[in-house]
């Protein structure tokens, strides 16, 4: 994964912007995440010609990877094995209910508003499903957010990824893609699981042994070589990356907290880092052609995802749940698409399908619609949140479900 020397200056140019502006950011609508896309955008091979990249570029997927199984890593480490049994039935609503709800609308719009077959239309459906915790933590990380919306959010966007992962393959393949085998494709999701909870036990455990010892500062690095232990592992063996840095960060918020706790300012500065990188990354992968190649039906059908599909389906999921009608809402509106989709739609990129690069052109214009939409409403949302607390008027509680300890995004308890 090499880059010139001319992109590397370019992105340490707007990264030096963003910490220059970020303060104001935080307090307003304006997104340095915005700011990433759009310097891309500008950047990129289709406007100034500084970033050279194309979507099929090995390092594009490798940055698009590398960006998801941090954040997925990171963030899993926010909430503990206990904390996700008690706080279960929040995000169980909106992964058993409302992620397919969000499918079947999603694939009505494509075939009622740009006339594709249904095949295309849910395998566009399945690719934009998934919700991004590298944009969820714009409202993860904001303590105004109550606890619970946050831990719904936090746990939705970290499974959905792979769970939508087999239907992607499916439809791939049944557009014509390379042929999938169902047993071997459950090893993989199993198998990435596994060795998610299963290295950082190891480690965990390797560190309690007396005749061993570790120094405050190397024992905080643990969780980077369990990090580097399971992404090699995985992709030696083929088992499910994502699921298996969700689960690593889960295994560790639950066996060692102290290590936790330890690399939590680590964790978010890498997390951060990266995510921009990925962010500039896409941006620059977005040339006007791409934008013109989507009808304005395309760019309608985008818009409805964000205001329609999602909202109508975690509301609907979300009905009896006991939840205040701001939390439902903001829950509802918070589904920002993201590195997940880009990889599943380079794997549609990658398809064959004589109509392939237009399908990826319609999920480069979804995601970059939301990451304008979603990274420029978190701080509205929060400061709401805010305000109602400020008024003295509570969020009405969850019977009987008491809300995770969920970390915040600079480590420290909400």
């Amino acid at each position: 994964m090499v880059f010139g020397g001319v992109m590397v200056v370019a992105f340490g140019v707007v990264l030096l912007v963003a910490i220059l502006i970020s303060g104001f950011a935080h307090r307003t609508v304006l997104s340095t995440a915005v700011l990433f896309l759009v310097a891309g955008f500008v950047l990129g091979e289709g406007m100034l010609g500084v970033v050279s990249l194309q979507a099929g570029d090995e390092q594009v997927s490798a940055i698009a990877e590398v960006a998801l199984f941090v954040v997925l890593f990171t963030d899993g480490q926010r909430i503990g094995v206990r904390d996700l049994a008690r706080a279960w039935r929040l995000p169980g609503r909106a992964l058993l209910l409302g992620m397919p709800l969000t499918f079947l609308i999603s694939a009505v719009l494509g075939v009622l508003l740009l006339g594709l077959p249904w095949v295309e239309a849910f395998l566009v459906a399945a690719v934009l499903a998934p919700t991004d915790p590298v944009f969820a933590s714009a409202i993860v990380g904001r303590k105004e957010i109550p606890d619970r919306v946050r831990g719904l959010l936090n746990v939705e966007s970290g499974l959905n990824d792979g769970l939508a992962l087999p239907i992607v393959l499916i439809l791939v393949a049944a557009i014509g893609g390379p042929e999938i085998e169902y047993g071997t494709l459950a090893l993989e999701l199993l198998g990435g699981v596994a060795i998610g909870v299963v290295v950082p036990l190891v480690i965990a455990l390797l560190l309690r042994l007396r005749f061993l010892s570790a120094t405050p500062l190397y024992s905080s690095l643990s969780p980077v070589a369990a990090a580097l232990i399971i992404y090699g592992v995985c992709n030696a063996t083929g088992a499910n990356l994502f699921l298996a840095a969700f689960a690593a960060g889960i295994t560790i918020a639950s066996v060692a907290p102290e290590i936790r706790d330890a690399f939590a300012e680590y964790g978010e500065f890498i997390a951060e880092l990266v995510k921009l990188l990925a962010i500039f990354v896409f941006g620059a992968l977005i040339s006007p052609s791409v934008l013109t190649d989507v009808p304005i039906l395309g760019y309608v059908f985008a818009i409805l995802l964000l205001v329609l599909a999602r909202p109508v389906a975690v509301e609907a999921a979300l009905i009896g749940s006991g939840l205040s009608w701001q939390e439902r809402a903001t829950a509802a509106w918070f589904g920002p698409k993201g590195f997940a989709s880009v990889l599943y739609g380079l794997l549609v990129l990658a398809s064959g399908h004589p109509d392939a690069e237009h399908l990826f052109h319609l999920i480069v214009v979804a995601i970059s619609l939301s990451i304008i939409a979603h990274s420029s409403t978190d701080v509205p949302i929060a400061a709401y949140f805010a305000r109602h607390e400020s008024s003295g008027r509570s969020m009405e509680e969850v019977p009987g479900e008491p809300p995770p300890d969920v970390a915040q995004k600079d480590g420290t308890p909400p």
